[in-house]
Formats: C-alpha cells, sequence, structure tokens
C-alpha cells in the first residue's frame, strides 16, 4: 500500500507545481509604453550594385488598362532615389519587445488601384486597423489577398463602386494581393501586433518612434533582395541611427 501511495502524492506535488508556474506567468497583465523613458531608432535603406532592368506590362488583353496606360508601363522591383536609396523596404522589430499592450490606430490604412496597378506597392499595417481598398480605375478589378493566417476573401469591384473596407485579426507577413482579372496586378502587405515597422519611400528614410528602453533585432525586409537584421540596444529616451545596405547579387 505504501508503495501504492507514494507516487500518487509525488503526481499530486507534481501537478499543483504545474499550476503554480502557469498562474505566476499569466499574472502579469500587458503594461503601455512610459513615454517617458521610450526613444526612436530611425535610419536609411541604401541599394549597392546594378538594380534589374524595368520590364514592360502586356496589357494588350484589357483595353481599358492600355487606355489608362499610352506608355509602355515598365516595372522593377528595385526602386532607388537619389544616392541609392531604396523604396519598398519594411523595417520592423523583429524580436525583444516585452509584455506590452498597443493600441490599433484609427487611421485607416489605403491601396489603391490606379492605372491598372496596385498603389502602393508594399503596405503596413496593425492587427486591428482599418484596411480600404479603391479602385480608381474605369474597369473591374477582383480583390484577393492570400493570407496564411489570416481569412481569405476575394472581392470584385467594378468601376466606381465603393471602397472595400477589411480588417486582419492576425499577423501576417508578405502577404501577396492579386486581381483575378489582371495578373499583372500585385501588392504585398504586412501585418504587425505592434506599430514598430515603416516602409520606406524613395528617399530610404525610416523610424521607428515610442520604443521602450530594451535590446531589438530590427529586420529589414525586400522583396527580391531579401532580408537583413541588426541588433540595437536602446536606452531610456535614448535615439540611435542605423543603415542597411542591400547589394545586388548580378556580377
Amino acid at each position: 500500500m505504501r508503495l501504492r501511495f507514494l507516487p500518487a502524492v509525488l503526481l499530486f506535488a507534481l501537478a499543483l507545481a504545474a499550476c503554480g508556474h502557469g498562474k505566476s506567468e499569466s499574472s502579469q497583465p500587458p503594461t503601455s509604453v512610459d513615454p517617458a523613458t521610450a526613444g526612436s531608432i530611425a535610419g536609411t535603406v541604401t541599394f549597392e550594385g546594378i538594380a534589374p532592368p524595368a520590364k514592360p506590362i502586356d496589357m494588350s488583353a484589357s483595353p481599358a488598362c492600355v487606355q489608362a496606360n499610352p506608355q509602355p508601363v515598365l516595372v522593377s522591383p528595385v526602386v532607388t532615389g537619389d544616392g541609392g536609396t531604396l523604396a519598398n523596404v519594411v523595417v520592423y522589430v523583429k524580436d525583444g519587445l516585452g509584455n506590452y499592450r498597443f493600441d490599433a490606430p484609427p487611421e485607416t490604412s489605403v491601396l489603391q488601384q490606379k492605372n491598372c496597378l496596385y498603389e502602393p506597392r508594399v503596405v503596413a499595417l496593425m492587427t486591428g486597423q482599418p484596411f480600404e481598398v479603391q479602385n480608381n480605375d474605369p474597369t473591374m478589378h477582383n480583390v484577393h489577398p492570400m493570407p496564411k493566417h489570416n481569412r481569405q476573401w476575394s472581392n470584385s469591384q467594378p468601376a466606381g463602386s465603393a471602397a472595400l473596407h477589411e480588417t486582419f485579426t492576425h499577423a501576417e507577413f508578405a502577404m501577396p494581393v492579386l486581381c483575378n482579372v489582371h495578373p499583372w496586378m500585385r501588392a504585398m502587405v504586412f501585418v504587425f501586433d505592434h506599430p514598430y515597422f515603416a516602409v520606406t519611400p524613395k528617399e530610404g528614410n525610416f523610424a521607428l518612434k515610442n520604443l521602450p528602453p530594451g535590446t531589438y533585432t530590427i529586420e529589414a525586409w525586400h522583396e527580391t533582395l531579401g532580408t537583413a537584421d541588426q541588433t540595437v540596444t536602446l536606452s531610456p529616451h535614448e535615439s540611435k541611427r542605423i543603415a542597411f545596405a542591400f547589394r545586388s547579387s548580378a556580377p
């Protein structure tokens, strides 16, 4: 009897310990960032080397798209500005955030269909933030996001129709948005569960503001050039500058 009873006592003790451990983890609710100690990380992204040549898009299957683009449309995945600055790079905090609470901003993130192209090419927003897709063309489009972690949907949007409205509930990286009517149309959407992200304009600049003190992994993502990471330690109320440089793989 004593030998059979001892394991049961041990199992009961282990169960209590496990319950106590879980309670300890859940007893720390998310907190808000203290603006008195928050800092920022800003910088630039550049491209070194020879950019791939822009390629023409064949829109001949859609007379409305040809009419909207009287000149040939040339598209390159690498868009640079003066001094080799690089556009359409998503810079964000990849790792290092503590247990903070972040509210979704009320501003609407807008993706346009203009001249039979998605504009901008890269969009980033937060979970729960309003997302709007506009059709500014004299022809019908079909908006078709391809998420892995959110609800998939596909909506036709005739010319002159109202904007489509949606929100995303889960973080999602590099989600393609297609048009089932015009196969050359493509955008990339990033959904974050925190506000520390930016998409570089042609000037290549970015800023991650109101960051609490800590050590972070900052990642820069480009659609064809890949990713680059840096580790940055931010003291209370400190501002730091960093730089990312992407290089062409072509000889």
